[in-house]
């Protein structure tokens, strides 16, 4: 499958192009989503507004944020690094004081300028493209992505970490956080389907996108990792979510 594959041979009735279209239409909007969704991208990770459900969850939150930061310093960025799927800059900036050099990949042009705005490094280097037609062009030590592996799709996965594998150097490492398995609960959207691995996201205005969303816990990934030839250490914390790293076994 390419890169840029579809959903997979095999489905009954359905052409291997008509799939190809399916998934590629997904993902066209689950980027219009992101970027318009660029201006309030940052209220869900500082639970404002309708993600701020009460103190407790908040305190929660944070404490479990600032547990993947830690973790993500132990397992020390340098050298050349990659993050796909930067967004607005919340990871950007703790990646870029690391020293090295900063590529940021992202989709979106709108989350692109809110990045630059806040970490205003010169060691980060920016490219606009869709992470699925994404081609590196060296190696990278160390590449990292926060809630970007939930929105890969299933027939894609493969592909994915193929791509990574190609793009990580001799002793490089992954490291990526998401959602846990479990839900955030409670949570403003809720999953339209399981089967397909969507979910319908709305925005304050009211408007709602169809997006990918499939949500790992540590034994199913690892094990789903292992016959792609990648050795992984994930953990969870308590509430909220996974992480940890990757390498080439």
């Amino acid at each position: 499958m390419g890169w840029v594959g579809g959903l997979g041979p095999g489905a009954p009735g359905v052409s291997l192009q008509a799939e190809s279209d399916v998934d590629q239409a997904l993902v066209d909007e689950q980027i219009r989503y992101y970027r318009c969704r660029a201006p309030e991208y940052d209220e869900w990770f500082h639970r404002q507004g309708r993600y701020n459900h009460g103190p407790e969850h908040t305190r929660r939150w944070r404490r479990e944020i600032a547990l993947v930061r830690d973790s993500l310093h132990v397992a020390g960025p340098s050298g050349r690094m990659l993050e796909l799927a930067c967004g607005t800059g919340l990871w950007t900036g703790q990646l870029a004081r690391y020293g090295g050099v900063l590529t940021a990949v992202d989709a979106s042009n709108e989350v692109i300028a809110r990045n630059r705005a806040r970490v205003r490094s010169a060691a980060v280097r920016y490219r606009q493209c869709d992470i699925f037609r994404w081609q590196p062009d060296e190696a990278y030590d160390f590449i990292f992505f926060g809630f970007w592996l939930s929105h890969v799709p299933p027939s894609r996965f493969d592909d994915f970490w193929g791509r990574l594998r190609a793009a990580v150097a001799p002793g490089g490492t992954v490291f990526f956080v998401d959602n846990r398995g479990v839900a955030e609960a409670p949570r403003p959207e809720a999953p339209v389907d399981r089967a397909r691995t969507t979910e319908r996201r709305s925005l304050n205005d009211g408007r709602t996108f169809e997006i990918v969303k499939v949500r790992y816990e540590p034994g199913p990934l690892t094990a789903r990792l292992e016959p792609l030839g990648w050795r992984a250490d994930l953990r969870v914390t308590d509430n909220f979510f996974i992480y940890g790293t990757a390498s080439p076994a």
